[in-house]
């Protein structure tokens, strides 16, 4: 027996889905069918993909290193065919959270404008890289340090770090705030996409107490609910105003970059092009500070890095 196309499909369908019930349902085929495919792949690859030992499902090692290459291999056979029937080839950008911020709309419409042939596709997907890794997208809006392996990446700009507030808290009508400030509160922490972490504060200094999220809308609940405060880029202040959430400009915290990247391997045939315009859009115009609009409405309060 080979590998074929419909082993890698059953496979990132139990990878998604973690369940063969689940993936049964999504490829419409029966459990047992869905089981034996999989068992016929790791006996072709001759390692565990799968650990079956316990009531949930979960990737191995090797299952987890498989699925990004699996699911590249996927993509990169559906593309095929779309050009072969002589369909559009979207060109898909990812991000995770804010996307280019407020050039957004100026990134997509000048792309309409100058490439109309080609469809850009702006994807928000809750991954360290946006879906870039596994093959979802073909390049990416990211923010922070950017160390997954097989990626390029161009730095556009970087945008201020502000904390995010309780409309309502005493804190939420200063100027600005230091993080030694934020050290006594329970910190939002997005351990699947954010850019902050602990180590952002003073080791004598640092918060006791945090709570784990795993998305932007999770982090703004939290903070709006009155569970926690949170540190975030201009970006979320921009493109998330809310009138039960303020934003203060933090003094004593290094700016975030934001870079566009894509895989180091044969790609989208527009990557060039939308790398040239990205900088040309966005460009280091964004870091020359930050201050939120001074709005009668409570969605910001106003101050000064």
């Amino acid at each position: 027996m080979s590998i074929e196309l419909r082993h890698f499909r059953c496979f990132l369908a139990i990878a998604d889905t973690l369940s063969v019930t689940r993936a049964a349902e999504r490829l419409h085929l029966t459990q047992p069918a869905v089981s034996r495919t999989l068992r016929q792949l790791e006996q072709q690859l001759g390692v565990r993909l799968v650990d079956r030992s316990t009531h949930h499902l979960a990737l191995t090692p090797d299952g987890e290193s498989f699925r990004d290459q699996a699911a590249i291999a996927v993509t990169a056979f559906d593309r095929a065919l779309r050009q072969a029937r002589h369909t559009g080839w979207p060109l898909r950008l990812g991000h995770a959270w804010s996307a280019a911020g407020t050039d957004t709309t100026a990134l997509l419409r000048r792309w309409h404008e100058e490439h109309p042939d080609t469809p850009l596709e702006l994807l928000r997907i809750d991954d360290r890289t946006a879906g870039l890794a596994r093959g979802d997208v073909d390049a990416a809006l990211l923010r922070g340090e950017v160390r997954t392996p097989g990626l390029l990446t161009e730095q556009l700009t970087t945008e201020p770090r502000v904390a995010g507030l309780p409309a309502d808290d005493p804190l939420a009508h200063r100027a600005a705030l230091s993080l030694t400030e934020l050290a006594d509160r329970t910190i939002a922490l997005n351990i699947v996409s954010g850019t902050t972490t602990l180590d952002l504060w003073p080791p004598h200094a640092r918060p006791s107490a945090t709570l784990t999220i795993g998305n932007t809308d999770d982090w703004l609940a939290a903070i709006t609910g009155g569970r926690a405060v949170g540190v975030t880029t201009s970006a979320t202040a921009e493109m998330h105003p809310h009138p039960s959430m303020a934003y203060v400009p933090l003094t004593d915290a290094a700016p975030v970059p934001v870079v566009l990247a894509w895989r180091d391997a044969p790609g989208h045939p527009r990557i060039p092009d939308l790398i040239a315009l990205a900088r040309e859009v966005m460009g280091p115009h964004r870091n020359h500070g930050w201050l939120p609009p001074d709005a009668g409405d409570g969605h910001y309060r106003s101050g000064h890095p």
